[in-house]
């Protein structure tokens, strides 16, 4: 930066939610100035080749055996991988945003969850829970009247219910109606409808079955799973969002960070200093690492993740080349449930006939690689492994004050669920406007916008 200039809003950081709402303002005729310390799109979200893999968590003297795992080029390895659901708001975003011109999806073949020792194709339909191996008998009979209970619900007509109004029971009182076990709510609940923990039975089953039936449709659109991937790994996203945003005339600064951010005499975000200049703004978005050391954020936890490359699919999921699999807090004595995310060169992100499985969770003990040895039995063996652990840091408050307003760290999901949902709040936080997503998630029905 050479000169002092003046733009709507600041964003510091480009990662995945930094970059939606850059590219959300800018189309909506915001002037925004979007500056990243590194010299690459993504933050959290960046995807490595193998040699970047091996500086950055082992050693950069480590020589990359690429007889055994491929070349460095051919992988594109996410750092923080999470599946978008199909039918869900993030691809109305990519639709809403145009990003999705920029940007080429694969479905990801299968969606598991973890039981007994082993995975098993998640039910999203009627006829698939009478045919899983994940309950017995009488709970598929009860699984299946739940499943075929929701599809019918409709939220006006009180003749579908069945004395369950899923605005006034809650969730625990539903699966009670409908004579559910334990086992059955919790692939339901974390599996299905994607909760991160247990505290959805207590509240109203609206949303929750709302969640339920967009799983089964995003299966229903695009077959064996409800979720899509980019191909060449999530760096595309935040660069394509970041694309739309210089279209309408956003600007863009990577190898920049600020030395100070500065305040108005009333405590409202006045700019950011770098260097001899400033750029003033009216607004300022940012990760929490921009504000380590500052009361702006506060560490509430952290995520481990295991990478490991492969030479052969997943037991147990009919050798799909890609898969999420939930691994629900209930079946492992853990207090929170967790994740593996597995792709192969069909999604582009590693060598031909090779697979990267990302396992990642909330850390509970002193000792998190240990957390990881039962989910690395599901993907054993393998030729290659790293490991690290990375803060989650929340902002302190929600930014209407002073004008400054945090993303938080990426959780353990394997699904941009939460993710997206924090950045559709954040947009009516900053602009005092609900976000319109009222569109169709079908891009066949946008193909000539």
């Amino acid at each position: 930066m050479d000169q002092d200039f003046d733009v709507d809003v600041i964003v510091l950081g480009t990662g995945f939610k930094e970059c939606i709402l850059s590219g959300l303002l800018s189309v909506q005729g915001k002037k925004v100035l979007h500056m990243d310390r590194n010299n690459y799109y993504g933050g959290e979200c960046a995807s490595l080749n193998l040699k970047s893999l091996y500086e950055k968590f082992k050693s950069p003297e480590t020589k990359v055996d690429e007889a055994k795992l491929g070349k460095s080029k051919e992988y594109n390895v996410d750092l923080c991988p999470k599946f978008v659901m199909a039918c869900g708001n993030l691809v109305k975003l990519l639709l809403i945003s145009k990003v999705s011109h920029y940007l080429q999806f694969k479905s990801v073949a299968g969606s598991f969850v973890f039981k007994d020792g082993k995975v098993h194709k998640v039910p999203a339909s009627p006829s698939e829970a009478m045919g899983t191996s994940l309950m017995g008998i009488f709970q598929k009979n009860n699984c299946r009247s739940f499943l075929q209970w929701v599809a019918d619900y409709e939220h006006d007509n009180p003749a579908t219910h069945k004395k369950m109004n899923a605005k006034e029971k809650t969730a625990a009182e539903v699966f009670k109606y409908f004579s559910l076990d334990d086992n059955t709510q919790a692939f339901v609940g974390h599996a299905m409808a994607l909760y991160a923990d247990d505290e959805y039975l207590n509240k109203p089953f609206f949303d929750c079955l709302e969640r339920i039936k967009l799983y089964a449709f995003s299966v229903a659109k695009y077959g064996s799973s409800p979720y899509l991937y980019p191909l060449y790994g999530l760096a595309g996203l935040p660069e394509g969002f970041s694309r739309m945003a210089s279209i309408y005339g956003g600007l863009y600064m990577l190898r920049t960070a600020p030395d100070e951010i500065l305040y108005n005499e009333n405590g409202t975000v006045a700019g950011v200093r770098v260097g001899d200049y400033v750029a003033r703004c009216k607004q300022l978005i940012g990760d929490p690492s921009y504000f380590f050391g500052t009361a702006k954020v506060k560490k509430v936890g952290q995520v481990s993740k295991t990478i490991l490359i492969m030479d052969h699919p997943l037991k147990n999921t009919s050798d799909a080349h890609s898969a999420q699999i939930i691994i629900p807090y209930k079946h492992t004595g853990r207090k929170s449930d967790m994740y593996i995310s597995f792709l192969s060169s069909s999604h582009e992100v590693v060598a031909k006939g090779k697979y990267v499985a990302l396992i990642s969770g909330t850390v509970e003990t002193s000792d998190p690689a240990s957390e990881h040895e039962f989910a690395k039995k599901l993907c054993s063996p393998y030729l290659e492994e790293f490991f690290f652990v990375s803060d989650i840091y929340e902002p302190t408050d929600d930014g209407k004050k002073d004008q400054i307003f945090i993303t938080s760290s990426y959780d353990a999901t394997s699904h941009f669920e939460t993710a997206t949902n924090e950045v559709i709040e954040m947009y009516q936080r900053i602009t005092g406007t609900p976000l319109d997503l009222t569109i169709s998630a079908d891009p066949d029905e946008h193909k000539d916008e």
